[in-house]
Parts: structure tokens; sequence; C-alpha cells
């Protein structure tokens, strides 16, 4: 029994260290991605988009230090900002980086490596290198729409909203303009007194109103927030179990000799990050729990590869995308992201 109950044991204090240490940075993402989603508006990004495509490249990475959303709610934000009239080529590397690319990532990713700090500075300067060699592609090979369905802009619909809105208004104003002059023709003392019964009323409604947005606005929040936080929460607690399995059933001999690897170790993380669909804002708690046995290099790739294509992110990709969009950008992040990673390797991790 003692000999069942110890590697059992054994996985649960892993998956708990592994858990609370990446929790923290799990809900402040989730509260700063709340805020973003209800407080920012689009236009402000729409009027601060370059024209120029290294301009446009450099805007996305920006855009992710800015806004520290997700991968969870990096599309529907994307979405709409190619609505405002975003180019699809700085969505795409939005989507890709802006994972990545801000400071809480960074901050988490610091204090999983403490010991090993060039780790989170070389995420960030890998994850940069990819934007641009990725936007230089967009830029010079996309030729035709990736779009899967047209996107209309969000200005299509506004003549027909406010002439609706106005027609309304005029009839309505019309009307009671009429019924107030014969009102007050007949009965001067009445109109006046309805009249001020009116206004109070009407000051009545409209503090209500007021009291009722706000009262909407902080259920959105509060939804889209515990929403979010439930998304995020099973993909940590599968990882977190997957990676807990893992170091107490495979043998460390088998990690190591993977793990060494000078190839096979970056493509088997590589792999293992695309199948465990983490936060980048906990990804990192992950990775350092195998840094006794796999090279810096690997967990590198293992820290920018998955945040930038995993199942979840392949799978809302292809809302937007058309397949073959998406599997071309899927193998070329790989390559690139494997490259780098070789190259980090080499000249700033050894």
């Amino acid at each position: 029994m003692g000999m069942v109950m110890e590697p059992i044991s054994h996985v649960f204090m892993a998956f708990m260290d592994i858990f609370l240490d990446a929790l923290p940075f799990m809900i402040l993402g989730v509260l700063l991605s709340t805020i973003v989603e209800n407080f920012i508006p689009e236009g402000v990004i729409q009027r601060m988009t370059p024209k120029h495509p290294l301009g446009g490249v450099l805007f996305a990475c920006v855009l992710g230090i800015m806004f520290p959303l997700c991968e969870c709610g990096m599309i529907p934000f994307v979405r709409r900002l190619m609505r405002k009239g975003m180019p699809v080529y700085i969505a795409v590397i939005f989507i890709l980086v802006g994972p990545i690319l801000n400071p809480i990532v960074f901050a988490s990713t610091w204090m999983a490596f403490r010991d090993n700090p060039a780790m989170a500075y070389s995420r960030m300067g890998l994850t940069f290198g990819v934007a641009l060699v990725i936007g230089f592609l967009l830029t010079r090979f996309l030729k035709s729409n990736p779009l899967r369905h047209p996107i209309e802009p969000a200005a299509a619909s506004l003549p027909r909203h406010n002439h609706t809105h106005g027609s309304q208004h005029i009839d309505q104003h019309d009307h009671h303009h009429g019924h107030a002059h014969d009102h007050k023709h007949d009965h001067s003392h009445a109109h006046d007194h309805s009249h001020n019964h009116k206004h109070d009323d009407h000051g009545h409604d409209h503090h209500g109103h007021n009291h009722a947005h706000g009262d909407s606005r902080l259920m959105t929040m509060v939804s889209h927030g515990s929403s979010e936080l439930f998304e995020m929460s099973k993909y940590l607690m599968l990882g977190a179990l997957l990676t807990a399995l893992i170091q107490t059933f495979v043998a460390q001999d088998s990690l190591s000799a993977i793990g060494q690897g000078a190839f096979i170790s970056h493509v088997f993380m590589m792999g293992f990050a695309y199948l465990l669909s983490l936060c980048s804002t906990t990804d990192a708690f992950v990775a350092v729990s195998f840094a006794k046995s796999f090279s810096p290099g690997s967990l590198l790739a293992f820290l920018v590869f998955g945040p930038m294509i995993d199942v979840k992110s392949t799978l809302m990709m292809l809302s937007i995308f058309k397949a073959r969009f998406v599997l071309t950008l899927s193998i070329v992040v790989a390559i690139t992201v494997l490259t780098g990673s070789l190259l980090f390797m080499h000249f700033f991790l050894a």
C-alpha cells in the first residue's frame, strides 16, 4: 500500500507546486484582460496604426506590451480590430507575439527562472525575432486574402442605425410637441403642473438609467473575468497534472537522453507545448520543472512556440483564417522558433 501511495503523493505535490506558483500570475492576467476588454476603445488603436510594414510589425509588438491579453482572449480582440480596419499582417503578428511580449509574462518567467534570469530576456528577444521574420514573410509573400469570411467594417451599419434613430426621434418630438401645444391652449395651469412633474420623473429615470448602466458594466466584467479564469485554469491544471505524471513515472534517464539532444529536445518540447496549450502567464513554471533534464534552448523553444501555436489557438485561428493559411503559418513559425532557439542556445544560453 505504501508503494502505491508514494507515487500518488509525489504527483500531488508536484502538481500543487506548479499550480500554486502559477495561480497569482494567471489571476493578474485575467484581471488586466478584463480591463482591456471593457475600457480600452479600439478606435484609439486604429488611429495609431502605421502604414509602413516594418512600423506595422513594431506596432504589433508594442500592442502586446500595452495590452497583456492571453491567447484565450486574443482572437476575439483581434477580430474587432480587423473590423475597424487593422491590416491582416499586423493582426497575425499580434496574435502570435501578443501573449508573450507583455510585462506579466516577463515577470512570471523571471520568477520561475530565478536562477537563470537570461531565460526571461531570451524569451522576449526570440519572440521579437520571430515577429520580424514572420512580418517580413507576410508582407512579401501574402498576396491573397487569408480570411475565411470577409470582415465587414464596423461603420457599415452606422448610417442605417442613425437614420432609424433620427426618424424615431423626430416622430416622437413632433408627437409630444403637438400634444403639449393643444394641452397648453386649453389648460395652461394643468400643463405647467404636468410639465414639472414629468421633468422630475425624467430626472429620476435618468439616474436609474445610469445606475443600471453601471451595474451592467460591472456584471459584464465579472462574467468576462470568471469565464476566462475558468477557461485558463482548466489548461493550467491539465498541464500541471501531465507534467507531474511525466516527472513521476518517466525514468529520469529517458528524459535526460531526450532533453540533452541538440535537436530532438527542441522538437520534443515544442510538441509538448502544442499539446499542453498552457497560458503564457503560467507556462514558465511548467518549463522550469524540466530544467534538470532538458537543455535551456529546448525550454526556450517550449516557452516561445507554445503561446504562438497550440491546440486551442489553432482552433481559434481556423475560425477566422483559411485552413491552408493556418497550416502554412504554423509550419513557418515552428521552423523559425526551432532555428532561433538553437541559435540562442549556442550564443546566449550556453
